[in-house]
Parts: C-alpha cells; structure tokens; sequence
C-alpha cells in the first residue's frame, strides 16, 4: 500500500470537513468542530478536528480518524500531520462488531493488545522539523498554572528518547520521512491517576500503534511497534497473537472472568485485525475492543470497599450488594488473621488473589454471579437519573440544564424559582420527585457547591426514590491555589455581564462590589467532589466539567458521558449535530428571565435581614419621571449612533477569537478576563461636540429625532429613528483598545444612514479606566492610512463580513 499523502486526497478530505463544521443532517450527515493552535518553537499552525462518537456510527465519512490534525505545508497544500486509530467499538455496540458479523468480514491473525489504563498522546514530525505532541484534540496550553497531558507527554517522550542515545528532533525527523503517527499512551500516576495503577517504576509512554498519515486507517503490527519502541526508548503495551476468531472469543471469555491477564487487572483487549477485500484475502487494518463492564465494574466495587475497610471507613455500595456484602465478610475474616494483608493490600497486592479466594469459596466464577444476577431481576439499570450540578455563581450550569431540555426536552427544576425561605431545600426535593415520576432525566438546578447540600439532595430524594441514579455535573475548583484566579476572572465577567438577566444576582441594579462579594462568598465556601467519602461516595457517575471551557464544550462532554452510561435514556433518538449543540446554547443564553422569574435573595447570601425602613423605602413607588418638552430633549442629547445586539456582536467575536492563534487571540481574552469589553454595542454616527464642524448631518438627526417625537411625545425621550444595517468587516487592535470597522448598508427601508466618522466603527473595550472609547478612531484611522503596514496594530477579518441589523437612536447625555 501507498503509505505517501496525495493532495487530491487531502484536499477532499479537508474541504468535506470544511463543509460540515456545525452541520450534519440526513443519514450520512455529520458535523465536526474545527480548532486551530498554535505549535510551540514553531511557526506552524495546525488544525484539530473534532466530530462527535455518535457520528462515527454514520456511513459514508470523508475519515473515520479519532484524533486528526492538518495544516498547509510551505507551498500552501494541505497535510496530515497527526492520525488517530480509526474509530472502533465494543463487541455489539455496532452491527459491525457482532460475532456473527466479525466473523464474516475479518481474517487472522487477530492482534489483543491490552488496554492500557492511561491518556491516549499522539506525535508526529512537522515539515520544519519540530516534534508535535498532541493529546486527544488539543496541542496543549503552555501558559497553564496546571500542566497539559501534551506537555507531560513531551517530558516523558524527550526521557524516553534521551536513554537510548537520541533525540526528539531525531524522533520528528524519522516520524516525517515514514509520513506517521506513533501513539502512546499516558500512565503516570504522579501527574495523574486512573483505575489501574502506574507507580514510578512502571509509569511512562506505553507506544501501542505507528498509524500512516492518510484519511484511510493503515498502521503498522504489534511486532513493528515494539521494534519501533525498542528502538526510541518507548515502554511497550503488551499483545497476543491468536490466529483463529474462536480461539480469540475463548480466550477473551476466559479474562473476562477475572476481569485481568497474567495476574494484572485490566478493562479490556484492543483486537486488531484486516477486513476482507472483494477476493476475500486481507485488505484494510480494522479494530474492535471487548471491553470488561462486568464483572470487571464488580471487582473494582470490592477492591475500593476492601480499601475503605483497611482504612476503617465504612465500605459504600450500590451496586451488585448480596455478593458484595458476602465478599467483604471473607475480606474482613482474611485480614483478621493476617494484618499483614492490608499493607500490601493497599499497595496493589494481593487484590486478585483475594478476590479470587472468595469466588473459590462460594464455588463461583465471575461471570456466574452477573448471569444469575439477570436471572433474578436484580441486575443493575438506570431507573431515573438526577443530574446534580456543582458549582458557583457563573459556571454556566444552568445554561447548559436549558441546553439538555431543549434538544432531549427532559426535566429540569431551579432552586431559584422557589420564592420565601422556608422549607426551601424540602420543597425543592417535593419538585424534584413530582418530574422524575414522567420524566427518565431531571436536572437538580442549584449550585450544591457545599457537600451538606449534597448529601441533603441524595438522601431525600432516595427516600422517595429509592433507585435513582444520581449523576454530578462537577465544574472543577480545586486545587483552588492554582485555579481560583482565573475561575474568578471568568465568571465574574459572565454575571457583570449578563446585567439583570438572572433570577437572584441582579448584576444590573445591585452594585458591582455587592455581586463580587456574593460571588466571592460562593467560591470560598465551595467543596469539590470527593467520592472516596460520603456523600460523594453515592454518586453513580461524575462528569468533570471546565469553568472556562464554552457552555457548548461542557454540553457536549454532558451528553458524550450519559451517552456512554445510560443509552436507554436517550430513547434511539439521534445524537444532536454541533450545529444542534450550539443552537441549543443560544436559546439557553437568550432566554430571558420576567420580572416573575426574579428573586431578590441578598439576605439568603449575605445573612442579612432588612431592616423595616429600607424594606418600606423599597416599597415606594418611581416617581414618575418630568415631562420633557422636544427642544428640551434636544438640548439633552449627546449623540445619535446604531444600536447593535450584545448576543450577535458577541458571538462574532467569540467565533473569531476561539480558533485563533494564541498571539492574536492574547488582547481580546485579556479584555475579557478584566471585564473591559463594553456591556452594549453601537456606531457612532453623529456626537455633538462635532456638530459645530458638521452642522448639517447633526441637524437633519435632530430634526428627525424632533418630528418623531412631536408624533409620539416624549414618554420615550428615546425612540427608535429607523432601521439600519451594517457589515462587520475587519477586528482591528493595539495593546490600548480594540474596535470593529463597519460598512454602512441600506435599511431594509431603504435609507443609508451618514456618519460623521470617516471610519465607522463598534468599540469593542479598551485596556484600561484611564483609556476613554474615543481612542478607537484614531485607530481606525491611523490603521487605513498605513495600509495596514503599521507593525503596532493587529487586524484580523471577520469571515464572510457578517451582516447585522440595528436601531437608530439618540443617546442622552450622562445623568441627564
């Protein structure tokens, strides 16, 4: 096989997924997400693409890579630079990997490689000569407190090669010349932990596929790998060759018992083998994985619950409970009369022995107890499941609760919508029953940020519902040293942000420090998710989540996970496109809350209770504001400009700036992080301290301004002008300020709005309190007279110079 790239081939490959971004629909419709980073050491960018696993099932994909990053080489072509194994599934998750089915398209000899328990790290060599570290679909964020698994991929790598005499440059250069993928696979863990151990001594990169740098999937055998990996330094992850399909399924039933291979723990085999061609010889590689989910789940129970009794904590289970309870009475009798059990025990030895010892006892394998399990009735299924978030004020939590009822129209109940103080948490749970008796998913809609609230939650509604699955949606906190800063920063922008939209933090009306101080109050009383103790303990699933990751990021790890643990509740309806995910975001985040929706809970957060003056003060009606004469309003006014929305300017911005480079993206999140992006958006078309200089454009608005209010009075001192259009052309900034530069279009009435501004513009924010927005017009200006060549200011176009409606309106001076 032709293992070298040809352009034709990638180019079709690149421009179908180019034409899918946030699409698919139909049979054989997808939709892939597209990120750009850039490499670190390098000029190079490169291009993540990301689609969804439920797509994978669907016919017809430009590539079924799993893990795929491309770029434009030096004379402009597209390349892979990074490939993934193809995506592959479990015995009868798919038509595909029936037995029956198996045994049909494949030959021999079939390759089980045992699947390691770790981070999957992708490498590569780039045209420059850099080594590219990849991890999943990301490159790895350098300016992290916390460290990427790319980077502990590098520094493992780089160990790896330095101890047989080589270097990574030399790993890149070899990885280009083959046009090649090596994967690996992450287990340390010092940097962090998974379900099988990885002590120093074995911690490393296990290097288990060399895949080519091609849409199709063709990679290399095990006994290639290992020699690569002998070769470079690399760990190898262990397989077996078996040449016959019945004597895999044999061998494979056989572990399944034990849920290990040669005495080691292990969730399951990774089977490589070719799929038939036409002449029904050997054609392409193809992967399938018999994972272990039972009785390998069960065996991890007793391990955890044999720990926890070592520890002399009490053991917390839900599942598989007679046989449970019946191992850990032999446990407790075998670590009575050897104590010198539970130190190994807790040291990763012994555990298969002991559970081995028990299955002996009660005349028992494994497998045994899950079939008479489902014999009985008594095998474990999801009933109702509870998502129960935990987090803090702006986390975005209820935004994502929305998303899930709008694209699986499953329930969902705020702790917010509950007025008064009393019986709060129990009226709570009453709603939160009532739902999950028509409902197979409910979202428990409050922060639960401290473990009271948590165990309160679980206990109540297991009285009532004894089976539930309770799930929670964790935004991680913790370590708070390293990742309260920016959590702060985040979402203290989102709730100054969003104003008064918000049923309890009314950012527009309360004071600013007011908010931050509730805010503030949140994060430190905040308890992360702790399931080695109750009532953590008692959550089936955890979903981490990322404050800082996009409500569409954290909705989509959210159905990816319960897509995985509880298909049944998703009914076989199809999995939502990007394209779905982001409109459900955009309707979560546009909904906005009535004045019967709002709550003021200031006393609730702060301890505080009204005294009865402000309490009576606060009862007082508005007085109703003084009437205006329309030459008294005129002579208020400061200027008139086009009012834009917040939302579509916004999202212009955030589509621009989330796949870009981090230089170029560096100023904007800066404005964001210190809340200096402008709360509303306009043009200016006309102020007054240049009416002087163009009398005429200021007085045909103020005649206009004066004719509509002469014909609806002054009630709105205010009123819209007209309708207006633009084009948002160009993003244009320096390390001061940052604006958009606008083209006026005809109204949809047909009028072209004058401005008195040689360049229209919206000002996005600017650096700093003692940096006013009126610095965006020398800018502007400063940015057209250069040509663009002026090194100090940064431009970057807006793709397909989005069109925008907005108002025309006056704009009174402030305090007037």
């Amino acid at each position: 096989m032709d293992h070298q790239q040809h352009q034709h081939a990638i180019r079709g490959m690149v421009q179908a997924l180019e034409a899918a971004k946030g699409k698919g629909k139909g049979k054989t419709g997808f939709s892939c997400r597209k990120s750009t980073f850039a490499v670190a050491d390098s000029d190079i960018t490169v291009d993540s693409w990301k689609m969804n696993d439920w797509d994978y099932k669907k016919s017809d994909l430009p590539t079924y890579a799993r893990g795929l990053f491309t770029t434009k080489n030096s004379h402009g072509n597209p390349e892979i630079v990074i490939r993934g194994y193809d995506k592959f599934f479990n015995v009868d998750e798919v038509r595909s990997t029936e037995w029956r089915n198996v045994e049909r398209d494949t030959v021999g000899p079939y390759e089980l490689s045992v699947k390691e328990n770790g981070c999957i790290i992708f490498m590569s060599g780039l045209e420059d000569g850099t080594l590219l570290v990849c991890s999943k679909h990301s490159t790895g964020a350098r300016d992290d407190a916390a460290q990427s698994h790319a980077l502990v991929g590098e520094k493992w790598i780089k160990r790896h090669v330095e101890s047989v005499g080589k270097t990574t440059a030399d790993l890149a250069k070899q990885l280009r010349a083959m046009n090649a993928t090596a994967v690996g696979e992450l287990c340390d863990d010092e940097f962090e932990e998974h379900v099988l151990a990885y002590p120093p001594e074995v911690a490393g990169l296990y290097l288990h596929g060399i895949n080519f740098n091609l849409p199709e999937f063709a990679t290399l055998s095990g006994p290639e790998v290992h020699q690569f990996a002998d070769a470079w330094g690399f760990k190898k992850a262990e397989y077996q060759i078996i040449q016959q399909l019945d004597e895999v399924k044999e061998f494979l039933a056989k572990c399944a018992e034990t849920g290990s291979w040669n005495g080691r723990d292990t969730e399951g085999f990774v089977v490589r083998c070719k799929l038939k061609d036409t002449s029904g010889n050997a054609g392409l590689d193809w992967f399938f994985k018999y994972k272990f989910e039972e009785p390998y789940l069960m065996y991890r129970q007793w391990r955890e619950c044999t720990k926890a009794v070592i520890a002399g904590r009490p053991p917390r289970f839900k599942k598989h409970k007679k046989f449970t309870e019946a191992y850990l009475l032999y446990a407790r009798k075998r670590l009575a009369q050897n104590p010198a059990l539970a130190k190994q025990y807790n040291l990763n030895h012994g555990i298969i022995e002991m559970r081995d010892g028990f299955l002996a006892e009660i005349g028992k394998r494994g497998s045994d107890i899950i079939a008479e399990e489902e014999a009985n009735g008594s095998a474990d299924g999801p009933v109702n499941v509870l998502l129960v978030p935990i987090a803090t004020i702006g986390c975005g939590k209820t935004t994502v609760a929305k998303a899930l009822v709008k694209l699986f129209d499953w329930a969902h109940f705020q702790n917010d919508n509950i007025q008064g103080k009393g019986n709060r948490a129990q009226r709570f749970v009453l709603q939160i029953t009532n739902a999950m008796a028509t409902n197979p998913v409910v979202i428990a809609d409050r922060n639960n940020h401290q473990k009271r609230e948590r165990a309160q939650i679980i206990e109540d509604v297991s009285k009532v519902i004894p089976d539930t699955k309770f799930v929670a949606l964790h935004y991680v906190h913790e370590p708070k040293d390293k990742l309260l800063g920016s959590i702060r920063k985040i979402t203290q922008s989102r709730v100054l942000e969003r104003g008064d939209n918000h049923q309890t933090i009314h950012a527009g009306s309360k004071g600013e420090a007011e908010i931050v101080g509730i805010m503030e109050g949140f994060l430190q009383r905040f308890q992360g998710c702790d399931t080695s103790q109750r009532p953590d303990s008692e959550f089936d699933e955890v979903i981490d989540l990322d404050v800082a990751s996009s409500s569409a990021e954290n909705l989509e790890t959210v159905i990816t996970h319960l897509y995985h643990a509880y298909p049944s509740i998703f009914k076989g309806r199809e999995m939502p496109t990007h394209q779905e995910i982001d409109t459900a975001i955009d309707w979560a985040m546009n909904h906005t809350v009535t004045a019967e929706e709002m709550h003021d809970l200031s006393g609730t957060f702060q301890g505080k209770k009204e005294n009865k003056s402000s309490t009576n003060s606060s009862k007082q009606k508005t007085p109703e504001p003084k009437q205006l004469t329309p030459e008294e309003c005129l002579k208020r006014l400061e200027y008139f400009g086009i009012t834009l929305s917040t939302t579509n300017v916004n999202s212009v911005l955030s589509n621009l700036f989330s796949n870009a480079a981090a230089e170029e993206s560096k100023f904007y999140k800066q404005l964001k992080g210190t809340n200096r992006i402008q709360k509303e958006f306009h043009v200016t078309l006309m102020h007054r301290a240049n009416s002087t200089t163009n009398n005429h454009t200021w007085q045909t608005y103020a005649d206009l301004y004066k004719d509509v209010l002469e014909e609806q009075g002054t009630a709105d001192r205010t009123p819209s002008l007209g309708p207006a259009r633009l084009r948002l052309e160009r993003v244009i900034w320096d390390d001061r300020v940052m604006g958009i530069m606008v083209r006026i279009l005809p109204s949809s009435s047909g009028t072209i709005w004058g401005s008195a501004n040689e360049y229209p513009h919206i000002t996005i924010g600017t650096a700093g309190d003692g940096i006013k927005p009126v610095e965006t017009n020398a800018l502007m200006k400063r940015w057209a007279e250069s040509d663009g060549q002026d090194n100090s200011i940064i431009s970057k176009e807006i793709p397909g110079m989005k069109e925008v409606e907005g108002a025309v309106k006056p704009v009174f001076q402030r305090g007037r």
